[in-house]
């Protein structure tokens, strides 16, 4: 090699060098990084820019432009407007326990809270930094939210086990890029994000925390839709079973909140269980409105001096016919409840989704347990014949404190 062409050798490396460092200290703004994760076109001075020309990108964009315009179509866009319906008084607050990173419905179904508490065992992963990638490393981790979303954006419930291996096995871990896509896939422009953790109290604190025993880690995005408001949506990874050495601490950050709005969905069916009476009392107490299918609380441990129940859509024998309930199949009969048009919870094809309604009377006092349920059920239950219906898949529960059902 010549001297001038070692020269020119040496001066593109460094130009390389430099470009490469420019690259690692230029940062997305949330927003763009919520775009760009979930298929939408990033703001025009975006440092992302380059990366969502790639033909890599641009599948993943056309994917969930597909994906979700069908469940606007099919799900989301009946949700909302059976909520604007039904759901006349909401509170500003709303909690989703057993949800995971579901804002989706979260939203659909209470489009006007301003604080949004979810939770599930999901670990909230990292603040996702995508300019501090390799390139092939952040095309990578749209593949993997792909899949994590597959069943979601098509039965309307996480498959735990998908949601796991797809978001652990990535660049782009945890669940805090499944609220980016939905927060952006659902209109939100997001401001800010930042790592959190709850004490032993309850007390919110700054960071994921140093003790790996830490009893809820999670994320506090800061959002709004378009130019409304300032919202806050928090997501905890935690494990809402009893402890009786202690109160739950998401529990007792949510009583800060007072009364709120409480959806219950594809839950495991783990508030029939006796080992989750504290979130069970926890919701009864403190929410002013429960909305909830057939997983949720029984319907044994609705006072009816305390709450007007209403039934939507049509209750069938659940897919673990050991959780049926006697109850709640009587309700649906004497009631004459009203259809709904959208399918929704582990039952989701059209007529066979069930929504209960129930409002609490603001002068009914608290209670500080449940009021008896009724006698847990034979490891073969005995119960009315029901039209036979498919089986949705498995829904892969995140776990049983008492083992699988039978």
């Amino acid at each position: 090699m010549t001297r001038t062409g070692y020269a020119l050798a040496i001066l593109a490396s460094v130009v390389l060098a430099a470009a490469a460092r420019a690259q690692i200290n230029q940062t997305a703004s949330a927003d763009d990084t919520a775009r760009f994760l979930a298929g939408m076109q990033v703001s025009a001075n975006s440092p992302l820019i380059p990366l969502a020309q790639d033909p890599i990108a641009k599948q993943h964009a056309a994917y969930f432009d597909t994906a979700f315009g069908n469940l606007e179509q099919v799900r989301l866009g009946k949700i909302r407007a059976w909520s604007a319906e039904n759901l006349k008084s909401p509170s500003p607050v709303m909690f989703y326990m057993f949800g995971g990173p579901d804002f989706l419905y979260a939203d659909a179904f209470f489009p006007s809270a301003e604080t949004y508490v979810l939770s599930g065992l999901e670990p909230v992963g990292q603040i996702p930094d995508l300019m501090r990638m390799p390139r092939w490393s952040a095309l990578q981790g749209l593949q993997h939210i792909q899949g994590s979303l597959r069943s979601v954006l098509s039965v309307s419930y996480f498959i735990t086990v998908d949601m796991f291996r797809d978001l652990n096995s990535g660049p782009i871990s945890g669940t805090l890029p499944i609220l980016y896509v939905f927060l952006a896939r659902s209109g939100k422009v997001v401001h800010d994000v930042s790592l959190v953790h709850l004490d032993e109290n309850g007390v919110l604190q700054p960071g994921a925390g140093l003790q790996p025993w830490m009893p809820a880690r999670g994320a506090k995005i800061s959002f709004s839709a378009n130019n409304g408001p300032m919202k806050t949506l928090y997501y905890f990874s935690t494990n809402l079973g009893d402890d009786r050495s202690r109160n739950n601490p998401l529990l007792q950050f949510c009583k800060l909140f007072g009364r709120g709005d409480s959806f219950i969905k594809s839950a495991s069916y783990l508030l029939h269980m006796p080992n989750f009476s504290q979130t069970r009392n926890f919701l009864l107490n403190r929410s002013a409105l429960i909305l909830q299918d057939d997983s949720g609380i029984p319907l044994t441990y609705f006072d009816p001096a305390r709450w007007q129940l209403r039934a939507y859509g049509r209750y069938v024998t659940p897919i673990f016919p050991v959780y049926y309930q006697t109850k709640l199949d009587d309700f649906y009969r004497r009631t004459e409840p009203s259809p709904i048009d959208f399918g929704v919870g582990y039952r989701w094809r059209p007529n066979e989704s069930n929504l209960l309604l129930a409002i609490r009377d603001p002068n009914a006092p608290e209670t500080t347990s449940s009021i008896a349920p009724e006698p847990a059920p034979a490891p073969q239950p005995q119960y009315r014949p029901r039209p036979k219906v498919e089986e949705p898949p498995f829904p892969f529960f995140p776990f049983f404190p008492f083992g699988p059902p039978p």
